[in-house]
């Protein structure tokens, strides 16, 4: 068993699925004294101010404070970022003057060395979390933690080690922001095929799983093209993988129901970040296809 760690002042900015797990794991199991914030006005945070706290689909309850904004007086010795990369902007601002120690974000982005620059190389940590987590119809919690022997990965071994105590099974991965960059073709592409096969109702086509497999492979063109190595290697060797392959594999994942129906929610994260891929293309040297791209963003 991990060693305890000690109590730390941690707050979780973005109280979903992601957020709502760690929050909860921190609270109870960690012993953390956590703070959850929540979206003005939003029937999330009405859900955790009527539950006092965050309830799970047993009955179990973590008692944490409840906010919908975040402190920036308060000397928090972590903050964990679970917004999706296009709704963290709204937020930059406050974290950049906040007291926090730590600011810890967590979700795919396209460009990690942005984030870092405003709250500052010293307390910037990155992470991606792997939790099967979701709500019931009533706004409980369901969490499936370490299923199949996933681990969140994280920048930092202190925030390893603070999560691992708290029954959120984490590791170190040493270069976090190029895992971080190489991860969003895959992100755009599970989260596409998904959108076109709960639109088709039991799976994509295979002209539709075509389309996004060609996108991938062009995708990391263009992150070659930046300058940046395929990182790591599982990720390299799909990058070389023949189109044909990849849509392979994204046709039959799109026809398991759970996994197109939770990938699927993602689909405005899908299009923002399919975007940023289209603004950084003009500095790709050889020039990607942008239309190839382009064509992996869902209507």
């Amino acid at each position: 068993m991990p060693e305890p760690t000690t109590p730390l002042r941690i707050a979780v900015l973005g109280v979903g699925r992601i957020g709502s797990a760690f929050a909860f794991q921190l609270a109870t199991a960690g012993h953390h004294d956590v703070t959850v914030i929540a979206r003005p006005g939003s029937p999330r945070l009405a859900q955790l101010q009527r539950d006092n706290g965050i309830v799970t689909v047993k009955g179990e309850r973590a008692g944490v404070h409840i906010t919908d904004t975040l402190d920036e007086q308060t000397p928090y010795d972590l903050v964990i970022v679970t917004l999706l990369a296009f709704q963290v902007d709204a937020v930059l601002p406050a974290l950049s003057r906040s007291a926090a120690k730590s600011i810890q974000f967590m979700f795919v982005t396209f460009d990690p060395e942005r984030l870092r620059d405003v709250v500052g190389a010293e307390r910037c940590a990155f992470g991606m979390p792997f939790v099967q987590s979701d709500f019931d119809s009533e706004g409980r919690l369901k969490a499936t933690i370490g299923a199949g022997g996933q681990k969140t990965i994280m920048s930092q071994q202190r925030w390893v080690d603070v999560f691992t105590a708290a029954g959120l099974p984490a590791a170190l991965e040493p270069d976090m922001p190029l895992w971080l960059r190489c991860h969003v073709p895959l992100s755009i592409a599970f989260e596409a095929i998904s959108v076109a096969g709960v639109r088709r109702g039991g799976g994509a086509s295979w002209a539709e799983a075509v389309v996004i497999a060609q996108g991938v492979r062009e995708s990391y063109a263009l992150i070659r093209g930046l300058g940046y190595p395929i990182y790591p290697r599982t990720k390299a060797r799909i990058a070389a993988a023949p189109t044909p392959v990849i849509a392979a594999v994204l046709w039959t994942m799109s026809r398991i129901k759970s996994f197109r129906e939770l990938l699927a929610t993602g689909v405005n994260e899908c299009r923002a970040l399919v975007d940023l891929l289209v603004s950084a293309a003009p500095q790709a040297k050889p020039p990607v296809k942008v239309a190839t791209i382009q064509a992996m963003r869902p209507d």
